[in-house]
């Protein structure tokens, strides 16, 4: 029997074999997940902000894509991770409404995009598959078992990376 937990918007968790995480409603947030293929050991984080240096209330980690990586990575290692088989897959950044300005503070999605991709990239994490950008949301689950991230959309179907 799987055991399956919940990640929250702003929220992160971990669990190993045989577990599956999911998070709901990944809009302009992105779900960052991480495996280690040998002891079967998964994260995943649903950031709402690309860093927490921009933002006055920054006490949850898990918020932001700068911070909640490093929390992951901890976290992940505490239950047996080993950090130089980890691999990451990214979902989400969506541009969930049209705006006539072209300013960076809109384009929320994009940003999540690139401050989770540079922070893994910082930290010799291989991003192996992403489902990223567009304009719908996105469910997604994550599989312990193979590390398969399971991605349900309205109006776009189901995919897996």
């Amino acid at each position: 029997m799987e055991n399956v937990v919940k990640v929250g918007m702003a929220d992160l968790n971990v669990t190993r074999d045989p577990g599956v995480l999911i998070t709901l409603g990944l809009g302009s947030c992105v779900g960052i997940s991480l495996y280690d293929s040998v002891k079967r050991i998964i994260g995943m984080a649903h950031i709402m902000l690309p860093s927490s240096e921009q933002a006055k209330n920054n006490q949850n980690r898990a918020k932001f894509a700068d911070t909640a990586v490093d929390t992951l990575l901890d976290n992940m290692i505490k239950l047996g991770a080993d950090r130089k088989r980890i691999t990451a897959k990214l979902a989400g950044g969506a541009q969930m409404f049209s705006f006539s300005s072209s300013s960076d503070i809109i384009r929320v999605g994009e940003r999540n995009i690139l401050a989770s991709r540079a922070k893994l990239i910082s930290l010799n994490i291989p991003i192996i598959a992403e489902d990223v950008g567009g304009n719908y949301g996105r469910t997604i689950e994550f599989y312990s078992c193979d590390g398969r991230l399971v991605i349900k959309t309205i109006g776009h179907g189901v995919s897996q990376i």
